[in-house]
């Protein structure tokens, strides 16, 4: 992974001492705690009382909680603690330009948010790579206009399965590189995934960077690793970068109360 830097998103707020996200997603709870802009733990979860149980055991100031599997009444008859919910109310530090906000995934809107907490300036590609994989642009005066929306690596290798006869349901194990060619059924799926997922991306981001002069790129998400040798000079992979979004959002909701 390359080297990169957490830069305070404005200097004229000064955070929480502590402050715990939570991002519960289709498979799994990533929790993170942060002292100012710094993360201090990160923990993922698979059952959601462990989680619970979890989040018993720590201490800090502020709570702010995405999720796209609950809602806010439940969480809040689930937990012992006060959050902020992460809806399409939450107010954001970017300037949210999306034709129809009402429609945009607020894990979206975290990971745009996250790449700002990257790098300060200059316009920006956030690649999320989980069960969708989404591209969201960010110019250099933050305002974010949305992207791309494509199938996942799990929901591509699903789809062949279900939509066919005899096409086997595969996963692609990370470390895993498919030869180009592959010379099997298996194999040639594999190729097809992995592959047509790279090309796309490259794709993207050539467009992209044909619009947008000096674009930076991060590719973030559960499945990110897994084409971490796209990393270069202005392509970086930071799998929890949703994380530090949602600390971001927090931060600047905590400092208009």
């Amino acid at each position: 992974m390359s080297n990169f830097a957490i830069v305070k998103f404005s200097s004229s707020f000064i955070d929480p001492l502590k402050q715990f996200v939570v991002d519960i997603g289709n498979t799994r709870i990533k929790t993170a705690q942060f002292e100012e802009h710094r993360m201090v733990d990160e923990v993922y979860f698979e059952d959601f009382d462990a989680f619970r149980a979890y989040s018993g055991t720590i201490a800090f100031d502020h709570a702010l909680i995405s999720s796209v599997t609950y809602t806010s009444e439940v969480l809040r008859d689930l937990l012992d603690f006060p959050f902020l919910f992460l809806s399409k109310s939450t107010l954001i530090p970017i300037k949210n330009l999306y034709a129809t906000p009402e429609t945009l995934g607020v894990d979206r809107k975290a990971a745009a948010v996250g790449a700002r907490c990257i790098f300060e300036q200059g316009p920006l590609l956030t690649i999320d790579m989980g069960s969708c994989i989404t591209y969201e642009i960010l110019d250099e005066e933050d305002q974010y206009f949305g992207g791309a929306i494509s199938p996942g690596l799990k929901m591509r290798f699903r789809a062949m399965h279900q939509q066919t006869a005899r096409l086997p349901l595969l996963d692609l194990p990370l470390g895993e590189k498919p030869e180009l060619i592959g010379n099997s059924t298996e194999k040639g799926m594999k190729s097809g995934v992995y592959y047509g997922i790279q090309h796309e991306m490259l794709g993207f981001i050539a467009a992209y960077q044909a619009k947008y002069p000096n674009l930076r790129v991060i590719i973030c998400g559960g499945d990110s690793k897994i084409f971490e040798s796209l990393t270069k000079d202005h392509i970086f992979v930071i799998p929890n970068l949703v994380l530090y979004g949602l600390n971001r959002i927090l931060t600047y909701n905590v400092h208009l109360q």
